[in-house]
């Protein structure tokens, strides 16, 4: 059994996960729960709650949940926010690969968000808060990620992604200094991540960043040369856009 703590300030949403876990979600234990920073505090140092989880509302009646981690120290459990949809919030959770699930709940999306904790192996949680802490409180000023891959979570500044390329559900992102981390999703949840910080996607398989861009070459069809070597083609279906794309930077627009 996966032991869960949930702090959820409406009595009603509260009562509502706990229904949804007891139903879908069979291998999970409600072991504590509390409805503010102040009683969040007190089940979680209490030592004989241990849980493996927190299910965590953002925006308590007493302050953000941030504060009642950042009082804690030490996080020994994974986390999933539960939170009514905020763009912020929602993104920071995808930085830092922290569960999370939007207000109403959807059983398939609880579901997914519990096969994902990881019980008894080293999830980096501790790292993968402090960068959900920089995107959420400084969204337009983040520098790093945390890329849940094969063999472990990875953290990296984004300046130093060359381009990321599509296997099947997998994506691997090729790094600045020859590195390659496979991670577990799929190039679109990264053309939605990083479309807004340089990033385009050039073709079903690859997204580039285009600070790597060496030349486009015009012929056999359109292809790009990036800093490593690399030839990437331009779908044909892409090609306008792209070049549009091309023409804004060129005259700074």
């Amino acid at each position: 059994m996966i032991k869960a703590v949930i702090i959820e300030d409406e009595i009603a949403g509260l009562n509502n996960l706990k229904n949804l876990l007891s139903g879908y979600c069979k291998d999970i234990d409600v072991i504590g729960e509390a409805t503010s920073i102040a009683e969040g505090l007190t089940v979680l140092k209490n030592p004989a709650i241990t849980p493996d989880v927190a299910f965590l509302d953002i925006n308590l009646p007493d302050g953000l949940v941030f504060q009642l981690l950042n009082q804690l120290g030490e996080i020994t459990f994974d986390i999933i926010f539960v939170t009514a949809y905020e763009k912020f919030a929602v993104k920071a959770c995808q930085y830092s690969s922290i569960g999370f699930i939007i207000k109403p709940i959807d059983p398939d999306f609880l579901i997914e968000a519990v096969r994902r904790i990881k019980v008894g192996k080293d999830n980096k949680i501790n790292q993968r808060v402090e960068v959900f802490n920089q995107h959420y409180n400084h969204p337009n000023a983040f520098k790093k990620m945390s890329i849940s891959a094969l063999d472990g979570i990875y953290f990296i500044d984004i300046q130093d992604i060359v381009r990321c390329e599509a296997e099947d559900n997998y994506t691997h992102i090729h790094l600045a200094k020859g590195e390659k981390i496979t991670a577990s999703k799929t190039i679109k949840s990264y053309e939605d991540l990083l479309g807004s910080v340089n990033f385009y996607r050039v073709h079903k398989s690859h997204l580039i960043n285009l600070n790597y861009m060496r030349k486009f070459v015009k012929g056999d069809g359109g292809y790009l040369i990036m800093d490593d070597g690399k030839k990437i083609e331009v779908s044909r279906r892409r090609r306008p856009a792209f070049m549009e794309k091309m023409r804004r930077l060129q005259e700074g627009l």
